[in-house]
């Protein structure tokens, strides 16, 4: 089983991009956004360690976690922020890495797929046989996040500032796939870097 960590800035169309993998290929696909949340559910690993550092106050009526409520405590104090994501992000690598081993011992599948925002950050290059870089120009990636989002051109600013650098991300991945131009061509670049790996159904 080969494992691929995808990774680009917002906007950069890295969802639509695993998307059509997922439907074209005998792969799985992990989201560490939605390990994220599974995580922070009743009974699993993160709840109980979030709810002792936040506090019962971040929870709804049915005792999960609200995000809203974690989000508006966190953001208020940087420094409750870094401590959650010091809580978070190594369970979720935990997480992966549980699952990753799971699929590999069946064998059903061919590749996997990892998205992490901060694939590169947290070291995720240790676990991914190779990383993808998913770009797109920044004034592509403005326009859709203007369109299909409706974000500022303040916000955008502020999102482009936060991530990496074009330069920083093509220096710790092998393939570059430039999602400047629309999906149709990105899926061709696709099917040629899948060609040595995994067969399309």
């Amino acid at each position: 089983m080969r494992t691929i960590g995808i990774t680009g800035g917002v906007g950069g169309g890295k969802s639509q991009i695993l998307a059509y993998l997922k439907s074209h290929y005998n792969c799985e696909v992990i989201l560490a956004d939605e390990v994220a949340h599974r995580i922070k559910e009743p009974g699993e690993r993160c709840y109980k360690p979030l709810v002792e550092l936040l506090g019962e106050e971040v929870l709804a009526a049915d005792k999960r976690i609200d995000k809203g409520k974690m989000a508006e405590k966190i953001f208020r104090d940087k420094s409750l922020l870094e401590q959650v994501n010091r809580l978070m992000h190594p369970m979720v690598k935990e997480y992966i890495l549980e699952k990753k081993e799971r699929l590999e011992t069946e064998g059903q599948i061919g590749a996997l797929f990892i998205e992490a925002a901060l694939l590169i950050e947290d070291g995720y290059e240790e676990i991914v046989d190779e990383l993808w870089y998913i770009y797109a120009s920044e004034e592509a990636r403005g326009q859709r996040l203007r369109a299909f989002r409706g974000y500022s051109e303040e916000k955008i600013r502020d999102i482009f500032k936060q991530q990496l650098s074009d330069e920083e991300f093509r220096k710790h991945c092998s393939v570059v796939i430039d999602n400047s131009a629309g999906l149709e061509a990105a899926y061709e670049q696709i099917a040629k870097c899948m060609k040595g790996v995994l067969p399309a159904c």
